[in-house]
């Protein structure tokens, strides 16, 4: 029988791990302070006192230390001598500056408009209604269009989310067999530009809203690919654009429920050649949890409820899914430089009589 030391330390080590999740939006509220004070713009790549990134801050110096201090316990900043700090590695990817920044993408998840939603998480979860539609009167993506700040914010910071998908993929695939690929939602053009410059044979089309693909532009103009793909605007829930014979989407299925995703998928069987595919890159979750997937996943699958009325889906989902756009799944490969994310991919389904 354990004795009570152990028992009160086992009792500790527990309570611990509840307050580090607790506590876990306080410390996402000090990231975002860090980004709209500029903090690791300011200091950059020297050490700096507290005094003087307040300074050039704006602030006072005395809550500056505080912030940096906490961000220091963070991992994102060290303290070398009392008040004076530099940038860790970690830290390195709020400065907007360098690359790999998901400074975008910080503000984005830390937005007071999509955590409003996350408040009634518990509504959601009794009634499996959209939280964001009952608070703003209108679904998140058309809060989106009626905020154009905000939308290019949500642009710049899908585009660095997909930036592990769009160094991955590119190999994943045997996408020399084919010569036009479409990328359906493709937003600002991150990922299919990555496609497009492996694999020099292949035209492409990024297909989006207006507002989607707003930045597009300017992303196919600073990888040299304007000649060999075109931007075309549209609602994938009418219809897809003809004429590839692949059609790619990232990260757009898990944004709706299982109608809806059904019927993006359906337009893209409507219009693919008999050899075409269909790319689906997506997280596929187990169907039980474990400790290999990641956390961050269903945390993903939660913001999919209380923000957009979507999900996260194990692979009979997608079985689904496709079955009901008259597709067959054939493979699901995971991108191991992109984790958790897995490349799914279906054809044509085979017409029985």
């Amino acid at each position: 029988m354990a004795n009570d030391d152990t028992t009160a330390n086992d009792t500790e080590g527990v309570r611990d791990v509840v307050a580090q999740l607790v506590f876990g939006s306080l410390a996402a509220q000090t990231v975002r302070a860090a980004v709209r004070l500029r903090v690791m713009e300011l200091i950059g790549d020297k050490e700096r006192t507290a005094a003087e990134v307040a300074a050039d801050a704006g602030a006072r110096p005395q809550p500056m230390t505080r912030l940096l201090r906490a961000l220091a316990s963070l991992g994102l900043l060290r303290e070398h001598t009392a008040g004076s700090f530099s940038v860790t590695p970690a830290g390195a990817i709020l400065d907007p500056g360098r690359p790999g920044s998901i400074t975008s993408l910080v503000r984005m998840f830390t937005e007071p408009a999509m955590l409003r939603a996350w408040e009634h998480l518990d509504d959601s979860v009794r009634t499996g209604d959209v939280a964001f539609d009952a608070i703003f009167g209108k679904d998140f993506f058309s809060y989106l269009k009626d905020v154009p700040d905000l939308s290019a914010e949500f642009n710049a910071a899908m585009g660095q989310a997909v930036r592990a998908t769009a160094a991955a993929l590119p190999r994943a695939f045997d996408f020399g067999r084919f010569t036009t690929v479409t990328d359906v939602g493709g937003g600002d053009g991150t990922l299919l530009s990555a496609v497009l410059r492996e694999h020099p044979a292949l035209t492409g089309v990024v297909y989006d809203t207006e507002e989607g693909l707003a930045q597009a532009s300017a992303t196919l103009e600073r990888r040299g690919l304007t000649t060999r793909c075109s931007l075309v605007a549209g609602d994938f829930f009418r219809s897809v654009p003809e004429g590839s014979d692949v059609y790619l989407m990232k990260s757009i299925l898990h944004d709706w429920p299982d109608e809806q995703a059904a019927s993006i998928l359906r337009h893209c069987r409507e219009v693919l050649p008999p050899a075409g595919r269909v790319l689906i890159v997506e997280p596929v979750l187990p169907e039980v949890v474990d400790t290999e997937t990641a956390g961050l996943t269903y945390l993903s699958d939660l913001n999919m409820m209380v923000n957009v009325g979507g999900r996260e889906r194990t692979r009979p989902d997608f079985e689904n899914l496709c079955h009901e756009a008259g597709l067959s799944l054939t493979a699901v490969t995971p991108l191991a430089q992109a984790d958790p994310f897995c490349l799914i991919e279906a054809t044509a389904a085979r017409i029985t009589t």
